[in-house]
């Protein structure tokens, strides 16, 4: 008798409200899938699949890069694995390497929950709530850590969605698709970058191919770089959007806590694991901040601190 056995990436929990339907994996508490009148939002992934260039993931507790996989908190010098051995570095940090615990699920909403193991690169004890619902608004986010320790712990947080560019599947072919596609960034500084992607300092914007404050073309314009310095609305939120040539309109936002936005259009990835569309990544800290300092959370003992993140998707046609 065959076995039957679970998707790799965990238990697939559906969640769905009036035109969305987002699936979520166990592991990582990763979206999976996010669709809008039944297309996709984003670029999804099999459940068999890690995704390719970390599509969905959740990145707790730092997104992007460490460098060297080592920083110092208060002191005291801490190493995590290297897994981007090109670079030297740590990247996403590693709660997405962890299925995540079932903690609620209804229709339009599921909470998942993961304590910290116990680490030497990472010694504090967090307990992490990663709960999604879905509405006539779209698709939210809110992720909370809260210090079960007896110490300050370092902190920051991110998310990785691949937005589609309406053309299914992989390789070199969607460049044209991507190409006509128009990005917002609403941000006054650029964060420049040396040879391994960690950061050098930021510059202002203007008079520079980086200023993405109004509806840019991505044609001819390639990038794996961070915005900050955001321009917020009055409730503090800064949202960055991507417009297709279907006629979709994404909007990704980030509350209070988002301090940057990570833009990655995948050139140069292989043929066979690139994504279709544009990587826009909101986060509360940009790369390296463990070392920096900058934008850095402290979630200290038994305080807890949480970011909202937010997508949704309109038409043309005014829907």
């Amino acid at each position: 008798m065959p076995r039957i056995l679970p998707p790799r990436s965990g238990n697939q929990y559906t969640i769905q409200s009036g035109e969305y339907q987002a699936v979520i994996a166990q592991q990582g508490a990763s979206l999976r899938s996010l669709t809008y009148q039944g297309k996709n939002v984003i670029v999804p992934f099999d459940a068999d699949d890690m995704g390719t260039t970390s599509q969905g993931r959740v990145l707790v507790p730092f997104p992007n890069r460490l460098a060297d996989g080592e920083y110092t908190f208060h002191g005291t010098r801490h190493l995590l694995p290297i897994d981007e051995h090109d670079r030297r570095t740590a990247i996403h940090g590693f709660g997405h390497q962890h299925l995540w615990t079932l903690a609620s699920v209804e229709d339009d909403r599921v909470r998942l929950t993961w304590r910290v193991p116990c680490m030497t690169g990472y010694p504090f004890d967090l307990v992490v709530d990663a709960v999604y619902e879905v509405s006539a608004s779209g698709l939210a986010l809110t992720i909370s850590a809260w210090n079960h320790g007896n110490a300050d712990a370092p902190w920051a947080v991110g998310l990785h969605p691949w937005i589609a560019n309406g053309h299914d599947g992989y390789g070199d072919e969607i460049d044209a698709d991507n190409g006509r596609c128009r990005i917002t960034v609403p941000a006054r500084m650029h964060v420049t970058v040396n040879d391994r992607l960690l950061p050098t300092g930021t510059e202002s914007v203007e008079g520079t191919a980086y200023d993405l404050r109004q509806p840019t073309t991505l044609t001819g314009r390639h990038f794996d770089d961070a915005w900050t310095d955001l321009i917020k609305d009055g409730s503090g939120d800064a949202t960055a959007t991507l417009t297709r040539p279907d006629g979709m309109t994404v909007s990704i936002q980030g509350d209070s806590t988002v301090t940057s936005f990570q833009v990655c259009t995948g050139t140069g990835f292989p043929a066979q694991t690139r994504p279709a569309g544009i990587a826009i990544e909101p986060q509360t800290a940009y790369a390296d901040a463990f070392n920096s300092g900058i934008d850095l959370m402290v979630v200290h003992p038994d305080d807890t601190v949480s970011t909202t993140l937010s997508l949704s998707a309109s038409m043309a046609n005014g829907r």
